[in-house]
């Protein structure tokens, strides 16, 4: 995932800003408990949330304990006592995801481009068959999606639909995976899915500039030719191909916050409810209307 499905935290009240923060610090130190210290690097607010869906179908208050930060020992932060396997599964799924992603960018960047993904690759690939021996159907199910998302990519997809039903399958399955009964497996994984299509999309909106410089495959401008210089025809093709996204992306969001009406919440609904109608809007207007400072921050977070 890429580090936008996150809350929004100025509409968030301060308990439920502590709770998120447990929630976050307990995923960071889950991936440093079972994946070694480089693990927590790859920390994001996006497994955050899938932590939270797995959580949130439980019943009950997990309990939350201070104890000191991995990365500042001056400082404590709050933890969550009692997750059961929510965060086993959400640092599994980050580590499986991660690896898979730096594999399909070795192989869609040229020798020098992707020589720091090769130097860190080794780094993750113990981690990710440890994460695969306890989550065999979150391997199975990534290894498709990054196959299935090479083959859109080589033909040069146009379509906006086809080219983000890979990542839109692949988190609504995983997603399903945090469902106790098959009532609550539908309706995750219809949640996921749209969250799903809604980070591709946004991703590739996000990204069009870059990619059309670069020559890179993005859906928004397949079969374009790179730009050649700055000029006022292609800054008026990346506004209309992003108002072109913006007419899917919201149609996604609010197709996810119908699904999450559905779903039977016995923890964190608050949270989850401002990620989904407050954090996704936000995340989309930085993306795509912040600045280069903004959207950095979005990016690395």
């Amino acid at each position: 995932m890429f580090g936008y499905v996150k809350a929004y935290k100025p509409d968030m009240r301060v308990r439920e800003f502590e709770a998120y923060k447990a929630v976050y610090c307990t995923l960071c130190r889950q991936l440093g408990r079972s994946y070694g210290p480089f693990a927590r690097l790859t920390l994001s607010y996006d497994f955050t949330f899938l932590a939270l869906l797995y959580l949130g179908g439980e019943e009950g208050c997990p309990g939350y304990e201070r104890k000191r930060c991995a990365f500042n020992p001056l400082k404590k932060c709050n933890y969550c006592k009692n997750t059961g396997e929510g965060m086993d599964f959400a640092a599994a799924a980050a580590m499986i995801m991660l690896y898979y992603k730096i594999q399909d960018n070795i192989q869609d960047s040229g020798f020098w481009k992707s020589l720091g993904y090769r130097l860190i690759k080794p780094l993750f690939s113990h981690a990710r068959k440890k994460a695969g021996r306890l989550y065999p159907a979150v391997e199975e199910l990534t290894g498709q999606y990054i196959a299935g998302q090479s083959a859109l990519e080589k033909e040069g997809c146009t379509s906006l639909d086809r080219a983000a039903d890979p990542t839109a399958k692949a988190l609504g399955t995983l997603c399903a995976l945090c469902g106790r009964d098959e009532t609550q497996k539908r309706v995750l994984e219809r949640l996921g899915y749209c969250v799903g299509k809604w980070i591709y999309l946004l991703d590739a909106a996000a990204d069009l500039p870059d990619d059309l410089r670069t020559g890179s495959y993005n859906p928004l401008a397949a079969g374009r030719p790179g730009i050649t210089g700055d000029n006022q025809g292609e800054t008026a093709f990346i506004r209309q191909a992003r108002e072109r996204a913006k007419a899917t992306l919201n149609v996604c969001t609010d197709e996810a916050c119908k699904a999450f009406e559905l779903l039977p919440v016995g923890r964190y609904e608050e949270i989850l409810a401002n990620i989904l109608y407050l954090g996704l809007p936000n995340s989309q207007k930085q993306a795509l209307e912040g600045t280069k400072a903004e959207q950095k921050e979005l990016k690395h977070t």
